[in-house]
């Protein structure tokens, strides 16, 4: 009796013979595990590439390089992302602006704005599937209860049909249900802490590259105010 109760109860079984809400419910969150697992291999790309970038970029930047040379190579680059991007749109504003021969004030406060723009697009971009993640995370545990609930519900039906009640009967039904609970904890899991990972991550680059714009814009004041006491 025990064997023949074992060998009816393999998983691949039971999902295959689950009702078709418990099923769809299952096949839900497969697919959102899987998602949730793309979005995550695209997320460690791409904030391995932004901090490598923004590393190889600021060791250029502080070696003493000119940075009319910076800004002549970053307008070569189509591709230019990260703090070369930001260097490119916070010097164009600067440049735009000496142009016109704004006083020092105007040139930092305008350049001080593009850069927070240019921090805040760029950081947008890095973080792209966050969101998604989260939402997985939160919504995965309560689809797959749904599906729980739903084929608990279908077995007690069953078992209103069936005259006497024994493990066999019950076992089938209640397994069937918290396979759905057991997915989307699969689910939700790894996409909770792929979530507070890559967030801290990305703060982490955020705060360097607010750094690196104070910096530069700091920079940028000292030759200012030095050009400005040569002309007089």
């Amino acid at each position: 009796m025990a064997t023949q109760l074992e060998s009816s109860l393999h998983v691949s079984d039971l999902i295959l013979q689950a009702s078709p809400v418990v099923q769809l419910v299952m096949l839900v969150l497969v697919l959102a595990s899987l998602f949730s697992w793309y979005l995550i291999a695209k997320l460690h790309m791409g904030y391995k590439k932004a901090r490598q970038g923004d590393d190889h970029f600021q060791k250029i930047f502080w070696s003493g390089a000119e940075l009319n040379t910076l800004y002549n190579n970053a307008q070569l680059n189509s591709k230019r992302d990260g703090l070369e991007d930001i260097f490119y749109q916070g010097l164009s504003e600067f440049l735009k602006l000496k142009k016109r021969h704004a006083d020092t004030a105007p040139m930092i406060e305008g350049t001080e704005r593009i850069l927070r723009v240019g921090l805040s697009r760029d950081q947008s971009r890095l973080e792209q599937g966050l969101s998604a993640l989260a939402s997985i995370g939160s919504v995965a545990p309560y689809v797959g209860l749904f599906g729980t609930v739903w084929g608990i519900m279908n077995a007690f039906i069953g078992l209103a049909q069936v005259d006497q009640v024994t493990l066999a009967t019950v076992a089938p039904g209640i397994a069937e249900a918290l396979i759905a609970t057991a997915i989307g904890l699969f689910a939700a899991i790894p996409a909770v802490l792929a979530f507070n990972h890559y967030t801290a991550k990305g703060e982490e680059i955020y705060s360097d590259r607010a750094l690196f714009a104070e910096e530069m814009v700091a920079l940028l004041q000292r030759q200012s105010v030095g050009s400005t006491q040569d002309n007089d």
